[in-house]
């Protein structure tokens, strides 16, 4: 892990054409600003989390519905 220290307004550029700015940093809280191309996708790390988690659980379900239609049609 690569760690940076920046002040307010100080940016970090990463690969080409992603830009990170501490935009303020107050009582603890960091505000960043991203510029990124359209089609780059920018979530907080929780909510990525919860997005596998969920997929993770309608795989296993789905999985479940489909073993269960293929039992059924085997035993007929």
């Amino acid at each position: 892990m690569l760690i940076l220290s920046r002040k307010a307004e100080e940016s970090i550029v990463i690969g080409d054409d992603i830009v990170v700015k501490v935009i303020s940093i107050d009582r603890g809280n960091v505000k960043l600003g991203f510029e990124a191309p359209p089609k780059t996708l920018i979530l907080r790390a929780e909510l990525k989390e919860a997005i596998e988690q969920e997929n993770k659980k309608a795989t296993s379900q789905a999985s479940k519905d489909v073993l269960d239609v293929l039992s059924k049609r085997i035993k007929h």
